[in-house]
């Protein structure tokens, strides 16, 4: 499953990169049933990812430098 993992990391920073994204839309879009798949939490240990509160907006989570690293370095545009 690790495999898994990292290979769906990158996915969810540039999904996130694109614009910032409501916490339950990240939450509902990113729910995993296998426990083993631990997408979120792996990006948000790496500080790949990070929530902050928006006044007016509310939840948000947006990538982090390390983030638009990861992305740069696997070819993909951070936006």
């Amino acid at each position: 499953m690790a495999e898994t993992n990292e290979a769906l990391i990158p996915d969810l920073v540039e999904w996130i990169a694109v614009l910032p994204r409501n916490y339950e839309d990240v939450m509902a879009a990113w729910r995993m049933s296998c426990p083993r798949l631990t997408i979120r939490e792996d990006a948000v240990d790496r500080k790949l990812m990070a929530r902050e509160h928006r006044h007016g907006i509310g939840t948000v989570v947006r990538i982090t430098p390390s983030g638009r690293s990861l992305l740069t370095s696997a070819g993909r545009s951070p936006n």
